[in-house]
């Protein structure tokens, strides 16, 4: 199991940087598209739907990053207040309820990913992109934190790491 923690670790932090490249590749065409617009009084054509797009898949590819480094908001009162075991437990049910539903999200976006690929679906736009490309995101965003999710649970199981990121007593 521990060639598997190494690869969905590697995984994970590739889907981070990618989506940290996605962010600031966005940023780019954004400035692009000002200059397009204000400076050369040309319409833009793209820049709006590549950037929806684009921050949109660096969100779902970038939530098993965030998943591995704890990056997370997390409300920790509770935990807070619960002793060691109380935590365990938490933790264990609070990982196994998140993997269930991004299960579920997974499942219902590869259906829609196939959907659009299969009918060539396109955007309304002049630009008309082929919506499985930005589509292709949502399952494979959610495939990676379903993994980093099993990768954590196992983990939890062995005791390699304390859920909520609290030692033993806090």
């Amino acid at each position: 199991m521990a060639w598997l923690h190494r690869w969905v670790t590697r995984l994970s932090m590739a889907s981070g940087v990618f989506a940290a490249g996605l962010l600031v590749l966005s940023v780019l065409v954004v400035c692009h598209m000002v200059f397009v617009r204000a400076v050369l009084g040309q319409s833009s054509i793209w820049q709006t739907e590549f950037v929806t797009f684009a921050l949109i898949a660096a969100t779902f590819l970038g939530a098993p990053y965030i998943l591995l480094t704890k990056g997370h908001v997390n409300v920790d009162l509770l935990p807070l207040m619960l002793g060691a075991h109380g935590r365990h437990v938490l933790g264990w049910v609070a990982s196994l309820l998140a993997l269930t539903f991004c299960a579920l999200f997974f499942y219902s976006t590869l259906h829609w990913w196939y959907e659009a690929y299969q009918l060539g679906l396109t955007t309304p736009s002049i630009w008309r992109a082929r919506l499985w490309i930005p589509y292709l995101a949502l399952p494979v965003g959610m495939g990676l934190i379903c993994l980093q999710y099993v990768v954590d649970i196992w983990a939890l199981a062995k005791g390699q790491h304390s859920p909520f990121s609290l030692g033993g007593e806090a």
